[in-house]
């Protein structure tokens, strides 16, 4: 494996149910837990970041934050290498148009991802989660829209249970051939490491290539090209 862990989560991070965050830890190697609260900008990410104290604590371990809300924080030389440096990142959910346009094509998101193709684990929540595919899903409808293109081969719908029956065929029905469309119910993570992909947490993923519904053994593997 050339990469770290990488682990992508529906949504309802740092709650109960999530018992996978203790797996990534042990992935890390580390007690420190690097969140980016950068999604949830607008969202009162301070009672998301005190959730995650409480929560990893629990663990054992301490959560540091990336103070990235702003375009002009992303292109900060010095958060991108606290970033460089960290050995478990962890996105939380929010917004992703907001996380893209903060982020994409900056020092910051830069550093998390050379971070992690370097082996640090790399952790996404819910609308982050969706952020990271090339063909992003639009929450708003369910077509796609540009993402921040670490995950060319798969997209993300997190917090599957709670979607329509309409707009998820529609986005299954919209998808490019040989694009998984992964759907991530809240506390659950759908993790690749060395062992490929697993599925841990309270509820389940669904998969569909290319119109139908697949087993997680069908999903393509990382193009890490």
């Amino acid at each position: 494996m050339t990469t770290g862990t990488l682990a992508l989560i529906g949504g309802g991070e740092w709650t109960d149910g999530c018992d996978f965050d203790a797996g990534l830890l042990a992935a890390s190697g580390s007690t420190t837990v690097l969140v980016v609260p950068t999604a949830a900008a607008f969202e009162r990410p301070d009672h998301l970041v005190a959730r995650a104290r409480d929560h990893f604590a629990a663990l054992g371990a301490t959560v540091e934050v990336l103070d990235v809300m702003r375009r002009r924080d992303a292109m900060s030389t010095e958060l991108a290498e606290r970033a460089s440096t960290a050995s478990f990142i962890y996105l939380s959910s929010g917004s992703p148009m907001h996380l893209r346009s903060v982020v994409l094509g900056t020092p910051v998101w830069d550093a998390i991802v050379s971070g992690w193709r370097a082996g640090a684990v790399l952790a996404a929540s819910g609308e982050s989660a969706s952020a990271l595919s090339t063909h992003m899903v639009d929450p708003r409808g369910g077509a796609f829209t540009v993402g921040l293109d670490l995950l060319d081969r798969l997209t993300v719908i997190p917090r599957w249970s709670t979607w329509s029956e309409d707009k998820w065929h529609r986005t299954v029905r919209l998808a490019r051939p040989g694009m998984a469309v992964v759907g991530i119910d809240e506390r659950t993570a759908l993790v690749f490491d060395d062992r490929g992909w697993t599925v841990s947490g309270a509820g389940s993923v669904s998969v569909h290539l290319d119109g139908r519904r697949v087993d997680l053994g069908d999903l393509p593997p990382l193009d890490l090209t």
